[in-house]
């Protein structure tokens, strides 16, 4: 078997309507040598049958497991040299794949090893997303102007940004496992990106790329509502006493304009008030 160069990794529960859209959008969009590999939750609502009869490769958990576990799962079963996560509730615009490995061969040719590299969201309302697009196409597969959107797609695309941490989201597939994915502590998974990007961090990563105009169009299906959540915020503070909030916006500057390999942080006052405020935080939670 030839390996493949890239390995979509989705995570999927009882959500069937939206994987046969965001299935049919990759189909019509990558290369068909690109492998995808599903982590399906549970099934019932009929994904599991579905997904055997297309003969799609998968994991699958009689129950939902969250992200963590999901995508850990899935990537057993990915062969990839770059893997991608992907959400179930995003259409793939034309010619992600291309742009993001084009990216990450960039990047191998110039000896960097390590980096995490997203495309860019488009979403229909401001989430406060501080890389994202604000353009409405649609609230639901029922509503989406596709046509209108892959007609606007040359305007819509933004500059390159820095902060890495949203799918869809690559790295190599070395990478992944030194650092052992997502840690399963956050499950079922708030809190888990920003975790995976400090877990790159400390690994000595310092390129977390947003290319501006690899696009998806992200419905936000709001699974995460189905969910007793994990007190994601409090556990990335003990674990690495920094708030999530200092580390994106102070490590990792998300959403600012890509310059290139990231600095390192402790000559910015701003991130020492930040740092001084987190310890004393972590007095009282």
């Amino acid at each position: 078997m030839t390996r493949p160069e890239l390995s979509i990794l989705i995570p999927t529960w009882n959500n069937l309507d939206c994987l046969k859209h965001c299935l049919a959008s990759l189909k019509r969009s990558l290369d068909p040598a690109v492998e995808v590999v599903l982590h399906i939750n549970d099934g019932s609502d009929g994904t599991l049958d579905w997904v055997r009869e297309q003969g799609i490769a998968y994991t699958h958990t009689t129950k939902n497991v969250g992200i963590c576990h999901a995508m850990n799962l899935a990537r057993s079963r990915a062969h990839g040299r770059y893997l991608m996560y992907l959400n179930d509730d995003m259409f793939v615009c034309p010619d992600l794949d291309k742009r993001l490995l084009d990216r990450a061969e960039a990047f191998r040719s110039e000896g960097i090893k390590h980096f995490m590299i997203s495309g860019t969201l488009i979403e229909g309302r401001d989430s406060g997303n501080d890389s994202a697009i604000v353009a409405d196409y649609g609230s639901d597969w029922a509503s989406f102007r596709e046509a209108d959107l892959v007609r606007d797609l040359p305007r819509l695309a933004r500059a390159d940004w820095t902060g890495a941490t949203w799918p869809p989201l690559l790295l190599p597939a070395d990478t992944w496992d030194i650092v052992g994915g997502f840690s399963i502590e956050f499950s079922p998974g708030m809190y888990s990106d920003p975790d995976l990007s400090m877990k790159l961090w400390h690994l000595g990563c310092r390129h977390f790329l947003g290319v501006g105009d690899a696009l998806v169009y992200h419905f936000a299906s709001r699974s995460t509502k189905r969910i007793r959540h994990n007190k994601g915020r409090r556990q990335f503070l003990h674990k690495w006493e920094i708030s999530s909030s200092t580390f994106t916006r102070h490590v990792l500057h998300r959403g600012s304009p890509w310059k290139g390999a990231l600095p390192e942080p402790d000559t910015d006052p701003a991130y020492r008030r930040k740092r001084w405020l987190d310890k004393l935080k972590l007095r009282f939670c």
